[in-house]
């Protein structure tokens, strides 16, 4: 008998499963093994400091038998998260993946100086949208009603905090990505952003719905 996919909450031993989905989702929504020299920087960024200081808000997507095939994770509070990732997270990964010393010169140099920089999560714009998201789901398990059902699980975990809004950055160049955002209530928000990505919120109201 085949188990079914399962929407679960973060475990520490799904960290390298999360790590991979990452790496594998990260270029405009491929895999951006082909693109850089070393693309654990990307979960260094954009998943493994969430799961280490919010792991409450981390959701995955089990294939039935254990293993995380996609996730979703991210903050309540985007100024705090900003400021606990420079204090915490930082010092853990900082030499792995050093700052670049000047303007970046390589595909990895320009993800290490996200990561060496926080203090590009906290926009005065996007104040009335307190919490942010990531999510990823390997190619195979899209389109198959999963993103959806850790986005309703993700809202509903916002919602009952106490969380009003909440808000994610996507590569314009990622279409499928924008589609299902729209399909979920994100709107896009004017904020001063650089061309290449996007910026979109919505309320955690009524997760249900969706």
């Amino acid at each position: 008998m085949t188990a079914s996919p399962v929407i679960r909450p973060y475990r520490p031993g799904d960290r390298p499963a999360l790590d991979d989905v990452c790496i594998r989702t990260a270029h405009n929504g491929g895999d951006s093994r082909p693109f850089y020299r070393d693309p654990d920087v990307f979960p260094a960024t954009f998943a493994a400091p969430y799961v280490h200081l919010e792991p409450e808000l981390a959701f995955v997507l089990d294939d039935g038998r254990g293993r995380a095939v996609g996730y979703i994770l991210g903050t309540a509070d985007t100024p705090r998260f900003a400021e606990a990732f420079r204090t915490e997270w930082l010092p853990l990964v900082a030499d792995r993946h050093p700052e670049p010393s000047g303007p970046p010169a390589t595909p990895d140099e320009s993800i290490a100086r996200l990561l060496h920089h926080p203090e590009r999560m906290v926009v005065p714009e996007l104040a009335a949208y307190p919490a942010h998201l990531h999510i990823d789901l390997l190619p195979e398990w899209q389109g198959r009603g999963h993103g959806r059902a850790l986005m309703r699980t993700f809202l509903a975990a916002l919602r009952d905090g106490g969380v009003p809004s909440v808000h994610l950055v996507m590569a314009r160049a990622n279409k499928p990505a924008r589609a299902f955002y729209d399909r979920m209530g994100f709107h896009e928000i004017d904020a001063p952003m650089d061309d290449s990505v996007a910026c979109l919120g919505r309320t955690t109201r009524d997760p249900d719905r969706l």
